[in-house]
């Protein structure tokens, strides 16, 4: 295994911008879909409709019921200066880490519509915010403030879409199986599923959900030089029972997506089956559980395109990123589908 493998530089590749989706295919199944079979080393272009014909048949498949609320509110400070805030997971005693873009130090208080109210608590090292939020001077919790994000909040899309959210988001941005509040990032994979398809997964294979709210270190891009050194984000997740049999036994898996690759993987290490997954793996911490991998077409230099790696190695990964630019695919969120079996 080569040292390059732990260069932050060597995952770095050239995307054209016009690659860069901004909205998704439709129908959600007419993207494009590249199906790598690692066996034989063979490269498949195909549609996302006839994924069902490359899965293979003795597997379980696993995807992520994360609902994305609408995270991301505009307010300002009684000074009258704007502010945005994006709301990124709660934390014990109604207290939340958030995002904050605009200048505020702590006790600074923060307007918004519906009679909604910031209060910066406390800096954090990375940049977030502790932030507590009050409706008539009542303290919210997190289901109260779902609630009023639903009526006053937007979708976050990622920043590269490099355009305000519309009333289309609502439905793209999540996906149909969604439903546990908390997200402020889709489990893009899922979202390449129309009704009908999702319909023939559950009568052909063996399907299960588990939850991870993603978070907006998802996006992050890994500055440190060498990738050990880059302080992974920890986001919440939670396993039914049902499905922490499946990963118990010798059943093989398919994960839909890089959410519930990093979930079953941190449980198969930990055997916990909730709390605070914070779980890297790349080439040098490679999956010991996941069998087959459906994802997107992920940021250069960021943990997704290292944890594809993990299941491919990087020289492999590259050289399909790169016929996947050649094919013309479209990448990150809204793009097209790698399958890996």
């Amino acid at each position: 295994m080569s040292n390059k493998d732990l260069l932050t530089a060597s995952y770095d590749y050239n995307l054209p911008k016009e690659f860069i989706a901004t909205s998704p295919a439709r129908p959600a199944d007419s993207a494009k879909l590249l199906v790598y079979n690692r066996a034989e080393k063979s490269i498949t272009h195909t549609t996302f409709a006839n994924i069902l014909e490359y899965i293979p048949t003795d597997c379980s498949i696993f995807l992520n019921d994360t609902k994305v609320i609408k995270a991301r509110i505009y307010g300002k400070k009684s000074s009258g200066g704007k502010v945005e805030l994006l709301v990124i997971k709660p934390l014990p005693e109604n207290r939340f880490i958030a995002m904050v873009k605009g200048r505020v130090k702590i006790g600074t208080s923060i307007e918004f519509e519906q009679n909604l109210r910031a209060t910066i608590e406390d800096l954090n090292e990375d940049g977030s915010r502790v932030v507590k939020f009050y409706q008539q001077d009542l303290e919210l919790n997190f289901e109260q403030l779902v609630e009023v994000l639903e009526q006053i909040g937007h979708i976050p899309l990622p920043p590269y879409m490099n355009r305000e959210d519309c009333k289309q988001d609502e439905l793209d941005y999540q996906t149909l199986f969604a439903k546990e509040d908390g997200s402020v990032a889709a489990p893009t994979a899922s979202l390449h599923f129309t009704p009908e398809l999702l319909e023939k997964l559950y009568n052909k294979f063996d399907v299960h959900t588990l939850t991870l709210h993603v978070g907006a270190g998802t996006f992050k891009p890994v500055d440190a030089e060498n990738i050990q050194e880059h302080p992974m984000h920890s986001e919440y997740y939670k396993i039914p029972k049902n499905a922490q049999s499946v990963i118990d036994s010798e059943q093989k898996i398919l994960a839909v997506g890089t959410t519930v690759t990093r979930t079953i993987e941190f449980y198969a290490r930990t055997k916990k089956p909730n709390g605070e997954c914070d779980l890297f793996l790349h080439p040098h911490n490679k999956p010991i559980r996941v069998d087959y991998l459906l994802t997107n077409f992920h940021l250069p230099k960021s943990t997704l395109i290292m944890l594809v790696s993990a299941f491919l190695g990087r020289d492999e990964t590259l050289k399909l990123y790169n016929e996947a630019i050649q094919k013309e695919y479209r990448f990150y969120s809204y793009g097209d589908a790698m399958l890996i079996i």
